[in-house]
C-alpha cells in the first residue's frame, strides 16, 4: 500500500478544483448568458482538454511551465516558484483536464435559472455582478456543488498529462494512478497495485454518488421553480379574467 500516493492525489485533486473553479465559473456565466462573436471558438477551446489525449496536454503544460517555458521562467525567476515535475504541476494539469466538467455542469445549472429573476434584480438597480452573486448563483449553487466534485473525480483519475509535466517521482508527484501503473510494472506488487485500484475505485463511486444526489437535488429545485413560475402566471390570468 502507498498512502503517499492517496495524500497526494487527494492534494493535487482538491487543489485543482480550487484553481479551476474561479476561471470555470466566469466561462460558465459567460458561455450561459452571453452571446458574443467568437463564442463558438472559446467553446472550443474550453472542451479541447476532454477530446485531446492527455498526453497532448501534458506535453504543451511542459513547453509552458518548464524552467525554461513561457510560464515558467518567469515563475521561477521573479518568485522562484518550480512547476514542472512538482505535485504543483500535477495540479495544473488535473485543473485543466477537470476544467471542462466544471464547467458544463454549471452552464446548464445557470441557464436553468430564470432570467426573469435576474431582470427583476437589474431593474431595482443591481449590478450584473450582485445580480450573480445574489441570485445566479445561489439558484444554481447544487449545479456548482455538482460540477466541483465531478472535476475532483476527473482529476483523481487523471493519468497521461500528470506523468508528462509533473513526472513520477515516489513520495513527490506520484499519484494514485501513477502509484497502480508503477506497482503493476514491479514483479511482486500486484498486491499493492490490486489495493490501490480498490482505493481508487471506492473514491470514485463515492465522488459518483455525492454528484448523483447533487445533480438530483438540482433538478428537483428547477422543477419547483419551474411549478411555482407556472402556478403564479395561472392565478394571475385567473384575477385578470375576474376583472
Amino acid at each position: 500500500m502507498d498512502p503517499t500516493a492517496v495524500a497526494i492525489s487527494l492534494l493535487c485533486a482538491t487543489s485543482a478544483v480550487v484553481i479551476s473553479l474561479p476561471p470555470g465559473v466566469v466561462i460558465a456565466w459567460v458561455l450561459a448568458r452571453r452571446r458574443f462573436r467568437g463564442k463558438v471558438i472559446v467553446e472550443l477551446l474550453v472542451m479541447l482538454p476532454m477530446v485531446v489525449p492527455p498526453v497532448v496536454t501534458g506535453y504543451l503544460l511542459l513547453i509552458l511551465f518548464s524552467r525554461h517555458g513561457w510560464i515558467g521562467r518567469p515563475l521561477f525567476e521573479w518568485l522562484h516558484v518550480r512547476v514542472a515535475f512538482t505535485w504543483l504541476g500535477a495540479t495544473v494539469a488535473q485543473a485543466l483536464i477537470a476544467l471542462p466538467l466544471l464547467v458544463l455542469t454549471l452552464r446548464v445549472a445557470i441557464e436553468s435559472v430564470d432570467r426573469e429573476l435576474e431582470q427583476a434584480a437589474t431593474t431595482m438597480g443591481a449590478s450584473s455582478l450582485r445580480v450573480f452573486l445574489r441570485v445566479t448563483l445561489p439558484l444554481s449553487w447544487h449545479g456548482l456543488a455538482a460540477g466541483c466534485v465531478l472535476a475532483f473525480a476527473r482529476a483523481l483519475g487523471e493519468f497521461g498529462a500528470t506523468i508528462i509535466i509533473a513526472g513520477n517521482i515516489a513520495g513527490r508527484t506520484r499519484t494514485l494512478p501513477l502509484a497502480i501503473f508503477s506497482a503493476y510494472n514491479q514483479p511482486g506488487n500486484e498486491a499493492t497495485a490490486t489495493g490501490l485500484v480498490l482505493i481508487a475505485i471506492a473514491l470514485a463511486c463515492a465522488a459518483l454518488i455525492v454528484a448523483r444526489w447533487l445533480s438530483a437535488r438540482a433538478i428537483r429545485a428547477v422543477t419547483l421553480r419551474l411549478r411555482q413560475n407556472n402556478s403564479g402566471g395561472a392565478s394571475k390570468s385567473r384575477g385578470s379574467g375576474h376583472e
